[in-house]
């Protein structure tokens, strides 16, 4: 029979809970070096959040617009028995698809730092916690579709999918942003009901118009490589079909214009409305340019990006519709 000392556990004690729940000292000073609260390196991280989500955009229409969408033709290798490019395969073209490839490691670093600042303001910041959490766990979403895109040989749907997927994780983003500089606490609307009502509407053709882009793009010339099938829609008749709910933002955005000068001026919302506005202005100038310039690569290339550019405006006026209770309190006293 062994005897028990008083530096023993007695029986049935679990050690390994005792040993799991209380951090080691090195766990301690990794943790007291993260962010408790909202701060330089937050903000900087939200932004390089949004910036490389963008980002990809560019690069993947770069990949589509230049025919490399199959320079790697499998995936998660490049090709069967090798994770980078070989001698046998197309050189500019695997480079490309390849390069596109490795900006998803990049993705994934910023979202696991993004999410690492955030981790120790559960409690008092949830709405940035939920943010990057979900950002952090779409992003290998993204890149699995982006596999199958691959793998189904650039199934035109499926590329539409891929880039959607990358129009959520804008919206995302933004929001982060957005919520970065904002008040925590609960929110109440701040604006007529009216002028929620239109800027939800407009929010949904935004929505709209991108999807109808979509379809567009997978009815014409671009299919990221010669070989890969088009949805067999007709190009022409997409281009005018896409303008529709094009016209009809820009019409709702004026409207929104126009009534943010009576919201109030701690929401912003001239700034940010006028912003959407910007970017419509410009999106819709090169939207024409390119149809009567036959889709040139760099105009194209600049239209998809600025769709999810026009994504992130609009989310950002949608989020500024609320203002803090403890705010709105305060204006109604004063």
């Amino acid at each position: 029979m062994t005897r028990m000392t008083g530096a023993e556990p007695p029986p049935g004690d679990d050690v390994s809970a005792t040993s799991t729940t209380t951090p080691t000292p090195a766990r301690r000073r990794v943790r007291d070096r993260l962010p408790n609260a909202v701060g330089r390196r937050v903000v900087v991280m939200a932004w390089a959040t949004l910036v490389v989500q963008i980002g990809i955009v560019a690069t993947g229409g770069l990949v589509r617009l230049t025919g490399s969408g199959l320079g790697c033709p499998t995936w998660p290798q490049c090709s069967e028995g090798s994770f980078v490019p070989t001698p046998e395969l197309p050189v500019v073209h695997s480079v490309i698809e390849f390069g596109n490839r490795l900006l998803t490691f990049v993705l994934v670093a910023v979202a696991i730092v993004t999410f690492l600042f955030v981790v120790r303001m559960r409690r008092s910041r949830p709405d940035l916690f939920w943010l990057a959490l979900a950002i952090g766990l779409y992003v290998p979403v993204q890149a699995v579709i982006g596999g199958i895109t691959v793998l189904t040989g650039l199934n035109p749907y499926v590329v539409g999918l891929h880039y959607f997927a990358s129009v959520v994780l804008v919206a995302l983003s933004a929001a982060f942003v957005v919520r970065v500089y904002a008040q925590p606490g609960p929110r109440v609307r701040a604006v007529p009901v009216w002028y929620a009502v239109t800027t939800h509407l407009t929010s949904a053709f935004v929505l709209l118009t991108v999807v109808v882009g979509i379809l567009v793009t997978g009815s014409g010339p671009h299919a990221g490589d010669g070989g890969a099938a088009r949805n067999d829609l007709d190009p022409e008749l997409m281009q005018h079909v896409h303008s529709w709910p094009a016209y009809i933002t820009l019409a709702l955005t004026l409207a929104l214009v126009a009534g943010a000068v009576r919201t109030p001026p701690a929401l912003r919302l001239r700034l940010w409305t006028g912003l959407l506005l910007a970017v419509e202005v410009v999106q819709i100038v090169v939207g024409l340019w390119q149809a009567r310039t036959g889709l040139p690569i760099v105009l194209v290339n600049i239209h998809m990006v600025l769709a999810v550019v026009l994504v992130a405006a609009m989310t950002a006026v949608v989020l500024h519709l609320k203002a803090p209770v403890a705010e709105m309190a305060r204006s109604a006293d004063s």
